[in-house]
Parts: structure tokens; C-alpha cells; sequence
């Protein structure tokens, strides 16, 4: 049965209701739906009907969100539902980020229980953007809580600023999944985001709301991957947000509308790497590639090996109290 949930953070406008989760801001006409599709306006009351459906629930490990400076080496129970406040056309997810997917049912107390019966550590909200079911997340993130356990947003970042200080008194941690290094035109024309600057703001909230904070950033062959872009990129995170915060440079693959262009280069993902370690940033990583050395974590000071990685087998080898065993440095890490 589908349930009927008033949804969160919005207000109203006459007859119609004006959604304050996303950077959109829809402004809804009773009986129709916002952008995402997952907000409806009925008798001048916004909705979210598909509260508790489920499209995917899986053990993964932390690694993948990816958090590589969050609970390392342990796993976490993914939750998704459907719907996104993108359009992007490379979108590995499109089965449930743009269409409808068979659904469960499932009440937050019951993904609770399923993360501690598992062993997780933590609940992650995403495969697609967990904006589109705030409500849930907020419900599902409480009774975590009272478990012991952690919640993670793997988002977009196309977040309001209310969004985020509401979120932030449940969620600790975030991956905010940037494209393209966040070049305007790539955004407009592959995305349907008018408003990238947005993306920032959210990271400058996230960071303000002491949320824990790890970047991802796809660069896209052709479209998304210029250079200059990661440069001047870097150069604002690590004046806005700090050398600690960690950057993952993802791989591309061709999926559902873009398929005209190979995945990226290894080569263009090793020299973001190469820019970003060269605008200060401290943890810098090439996600996507199999086997990669630069999955690993190396002590910002001293550079020795602190944390290896392949896949997501995960050892954490010369770190203690969260510092470096070689040179004592201390290690942005949540443990």
C-alpha cells in the first residue's frame, strides 16, 4: 500500500506549495509534482507518497560510498528509493534515478533492525539522491540514533541551506558528488543544474554544520574533464574548506543517453591527482580504477603509507590515535 507522508520544509503560496528541499525550489501547483517527481501537491498539501518504498537495500562496504576517512573498514547497510532533483545523462542509476522501480516496503525501525542484524556500522543513504526522500532519511536516521548508529548522505549537493541545517542534527557524514568539476556549460547541457555555484554553498554549509565531508568528483571524457576546471576547483576548496578534506576523482563510463565517449583516462584522472596534491589539498584519490595506488591514504606530512587499498578490501596499517606512527601527524579521520 502506498502511505501518504506530509513532507518537510515548505510552505504555501496560495493554492500552491513552494518545496524548500532543493535548490529548485518548485513551486507546485495543486495535484502536480515538483521536478523530482517524488513531492505532490494534493488539496494544498504537499506530499511525499511513496514514503517507507524502497528500490534497493544492500550491505556495502563504507569504502564504497566512497568514505575513505569514515568508519574505515566497515560495512554499511545502502537505502534507495526513486526519483532525482538531476537530469544527468550519464547517470549509472537512471533505473531508479528516472523511472519507476518494483519497490518494498520497509518502516525505519525495520532498516534499523536489518543494519544491526548485518553488523553495519552505519546507514547510507543513496545510489539515488536522498533529497528526494528527506523525510524518510530524517525518521530512519533517528532510530539509528538510538541504536548507535551512524547515517551518511551520498548526494548531489544540490541541497538548501534549510535542508542541510535540518539534516544536520542526523546525518555525520556526507559525500558530495560533483561533475565535472562543477564547469557551468557541462552542468546546464548534461545535467539540467542552471545554478552550480549552489554546489558550493551546500559545501560551505556541510562544512559549517561540523558534518563529516569527502568530494567526489566525475570527470566526464570530452564533456567534463578540463583541467583548468579541477584547478581552480582545488584551489577554492582548499581556501574555502581546508587541505584535510578528502577528493576523489572518479572514472566515467559510458551509460544510458552518453554513449558516444570512452571512459576517462587513466592519464586525466592521475593528473587531477597530480593538480590537486599541487593546490595543498591533503587526501587525494582515483576512484574507479582497479588496482590503483593512488587508492591509498600517505601521510600528508611524511609521505608514508598510512591506510592501503585495493578494491574495497581495506587495511589500515600505520595509524594510531589517529595520527602518524612515522611523524605524528594527525590524520582527518573518523574512526
Amino acid at each position: 500500500m502506498v502511505t501518504l507522508r506530509e513532507a518537510l520544509l515548505c510552505v504555501t503560496e496560495n493554492n500552491k506549495i513552494r518545496c524548500n528541499l532543493c535548490v529548485r525550489r518548485c513551486l507546485i501547483p495543486i495535484g502536480s509534482t515538483g521536478f523530482c517527481k517524488t513531492r505532490k501537491n494534493i488539496d494544498g498539501i504537499l506530499y511525499f507518497p511513496t514514503y517507507g518504498e524502497l528500490s534497493m537495500v544492500g550491505v556495502d562496504p563504507i569504502e564504497k560510498k566512497p568514505f575513505f576517512h569514515f568508519f574505515p573498514q566497515s560495512t554499511t547497510l545502502s537505502i534507495s528509493t526513486i526519483g532525482c532533483t538531476f537530469r544527468c545523462k550519464f547517470c549509472q542509476n537512471y533505473d531508479i534515478s528516472q523511472n519507476i522501480f518494483k519497490m518494498q516496503k520497509l518502516e525505519p525501525r525495520e532498516v534499523v533492525a536489518k543494519a544491526k542484524e548485518m553488523g553495519c556500522r552505519s546507514i547510507s543513504y543513496t545510489y539515488n539522491e536522498p533529497t528526494v526522500f528527506f523525510e524518510y532519511v530524517i525518521d530512519t536516521a533517528k532510530e539509528g540514533i538510538k541504536e548507535g548508529l551512524a547515517n551518511t548522505l551520498v548526494t548531489n549537493g544540490y541541497m538548501t541551506a534549510e535542508a542541510i541545517q535540518y539534516a544536520s542534527q542526523y546525518i555525520q557524514a556526507m559525500t558530495v558528488g560533483i561533475k565535472g568539476s562543477l564547469n557551468k556549460e557541462f552542468l546546464a547541457r548534461f545535467m539540467a543544474v542552471q545554478k552550480p555555484d549552489a554546489i558550493k554553498d551546500t559545501l560551505l554549509n556541510v562544512r559549517k554544520a561540523g558534518i563529516h565531508l569527502e568530494i567526489t568528483d566525475l570527470l566526464v571524457t570530452k564533456y567534463g574533464d578540463d583541467l583548468d576546471d579541477v584547478k581552480n576547483l582545488m584551489k577554492w576548496i582548499h581556501d574555502n574548506l581546508g587541505p584535510e578534506i578528502p577528493i576523489h576523482f572518479t572514472r566515467f563510463h559510458p551509460d544510458w543517453l552518453l554513449l558516444d565517449v570512452p571512459p576517462t583516462s587513466i592519464i586525466t584522472l592521475e593528473r587531477a591527482y597530480s593538480i590537486a596534491k599541487k593546490e595543498g589539498m591533503n587526501y587525494v584519490y582515483v576512484g574507479n580504477v582497479l588496482n590503483s595506488k593512488y587508492e591509498n591514504t600517505y601521510c600528508p606530512n611524511c609521505d608514508k603509507l598510512l591506510i592501503k587499498r585495493s578494491g574495497f578490501n581495506t587495511s589500515v596499517l600505520n595509524i594510531k590515535n589517529k595520527k602518524c606512527i612515522y611523524c605524528d601527524f594527525q590524520i582527518y579521520l573518523v574512526e
